[in-house]
């Protein structure tokens, strides 16, 4: 959980550094990449993580490799920052949520969609269209299938939970009922 808040401040530090100098979207891309080279560089992550090597050695290495990128100014700063502070680790997490903030700002919202069945493509639209309508941002759905549900649908966007499915219905009915014979 403390990763998880530490990973949201930095990223969050970054948006606004981000929204000021309206650098924003080029940040995101460049966390993207810094990513990317953690996950097809083999070693590198963990060269720069594991504390058996020499801390300023690691560094050594962390800075020629951002010498050697296209990366902004304010990016090579903050990979520094983040390595000075023991917190390159999290570079995966805080890329993440930056992403989420990036794309709020450009007012795109995550929501999931399950359903017991699958559902068809006009019925994914009508449902993306309502909820674009009523947050007034773009919707980006995801999309899963638990048959569980009996039918209906249950809708999550951020905190907010639509919950239309026979299942819960059935739940909310034997607890009305139940709730009747105490009477």
């Amino acid at each position: 959980m403390k990763n998880l808040a530490v990973s949201r401040r930095y990223a969050k530090a970054l948006i606004l550094i981000g929204q000021e100098d309206g650098q924003a979207e080029q940040y995101n891309a460049e966390l993207k990449d810094i990513v990317n080279l953690f996950n097809t560089q083999e070693g590198f992550e963990s060269a720069l993580i594991n504390p058996l090597y020499n801390k300023n050695d690691r560094k050594k290495v962390l800075e020629a490799v951002l010498a050697s990128t296209d990366l902004s100014e304010i990016m090579k700063s903050f990979m520094i920052l983040l390595f000075d502070k023991g917190r390159i680790g999290f570079l995966r997490e805080i890329a993440s949520y930056y992403k989420e903030l990036a794309d709020e700002l450009n007012g795109i919202v995550k929501a999931s969609v399950v359903s017991a069945t699958e559902l068809s493509a006009d019925a994914l639209n009508k449902i993306k269209e309502a909820l674009s309508q009523k947050t007034g941002k773009t919707i980006v759905l995801n999309v899963e299938q638990d048959p569980g549900l009996i039918g209906g649908v249950v809708t999550k966007i951020g905190d907010l939970v639509l919950d239309g499915s026979v299942k819960t219905q059935l739940i909310n009915m034997r607890e009305t009922l139940k709730k009747g014979e105490n009477v």
